[in-house]
C-alpha cells in the first residue's frame, strides 16, 4: 500500500505541476515571466511556512547550507527561464524538453557524485533524444537534421533545455542536502525558503508585483498558487514514502 500511495502521489505531483503550467500561461502571461514566477513560488511558501514552527529541526551541518547557497540562485534562474519559455511558446514544444533532465543528470551525477553511466541510462538518453526529434517532426521535409535545428529556433524550446540542464545540477545537489538532513524536514524547509529567497529578488530586481497580479487576475493568481501548493504537498508526501 505505501508503494502504491507513493506512486499515486508522484502522479498527482505531475498533474498539479502541469495544471500550474497551463494556469500560468492562460491567466498570467500578460503580466510577464517574473510575475508568473512570483505566483508560482508564493503559494507554497505561504502554505508551508507555519509547519516549520512545529516540525523538529535536525542538526544541519555546513554542507547542508552550502548546498542551499548554490541551489537557490540556480532555482531562481531556472524558474525565470521556465516561465519565459511557457510564456512565449506553446506548452507542447516546451514542457516535454524537461525530459532531458535525467539525461543531463547522468553527466552531472558523474561529475558531482561520481555516479557511473549504466546501459539503462544510455538507452534512456537515446529515447529522450528520439522524443525531442519527434516534437518537430514536421520540419523533416527540410532535411533530416531540421527537427533538431527547429529546437533552437523556437525560443521556448531552447530555454526549457536550459532549464533541464540547470535541474540536472540542482537534482544532484538536492541529494547532498537530503544526505545531511531528514528528508521530510528538508522538503518543507527547501520549498519554504526557496520562496523566501526568490520573492525579494523577483520584486527588487525584476519589478514583480504580487498585488498588481492578485488584483489584475485574482482567479489566475489563486489557481497557480493553489496548484503549486498542492504539487509541493504531494511531492513532500511522496518523498516521505519513497523507498531510499
Amino acid at each position: 500500500m505505501p508503494t502504491m500511495l507513493w506512486l499515486l502521489l508522484a502522479l498527482a505531483t505531475a498533474v498539479f505541476t502541469a495544471s500550474g503550467d497551463a494556469f500560468s500561461k492562460h491567466y498570467l502571461r500578460p503580466f510577464g515571466s517574473p510575475n508568473m514566477a512570483l505566483a508560482r513560488v508564493l503559494g507554497p511558501t505561504l502554505f508551508l511556512f507555519p509547519f516549520l514552527f512545529f516540525w523538529p529541526w535536525p542538526p544541519l551541518p555546513e554542507k547542508f547550507w552550502l548546498s542551499l547557497a548554490i541551489l537557490y540562485p540556480l532555482e531562481t534562474i531556472a524558474m525565470l527561464c521556465y516561465m519565459e519559455a511557457i510564456r512565449v511558446s506553446p506548452l507542447s514544444v516546451t514542457v516535454p524538453y524537461l525530459a532531458f533532465t535525467p539525461a543531463f543528470i547522468i553527466v552531472t551525477g558523474y561529475l558531482i557524485l561520481g555516479e557511473k553511466l549504466s546501459l539503462q541510462g544510455i538507452c534512456g538518453i537515446l529515447l529522450i533524444v528520439s522524443g525531442s526529434y519527434c516534437l518537430h517532426l514536421s520540419e523533416v521535409k527540410h532535411g533530416l537534421w531540421a527537427p533538431f535545428k527547429a529546437t533552437f529556433k523556437e525560443r521556448g524550446s531552447w530555454l526549457m533545455l536550459l532549464v533541464a540542464l540547470i535541474y540536472s545540477v540542482t537534482s544532484v545537489l538536492l541529494k547532498v542536502g537530503l544526505k545531511h538532513s531528514e528528508r521530510f524536514f528538508f522538503a518543507f524547509f527547501y520549498y519554504t525558503f526557496l520562496g523566501l529567497f526568490m520573492v525579494p529578488i523577483l520584486v527588487i530586481f525584476f519589478r514583480a508585483n504580487p498585488i498588481k497580479v492578485a488584483r489584475g487576475c485574482p482567479k489566475g493568481f489563486l489557481a497557480v498558487a493553489l496548484s503549486q501548493s498542492a504539487a509541493v504537498v504531494c511531492h513532500v508526501w511522496a518523498l516521505s514514502l519513497a523507498p531510499t
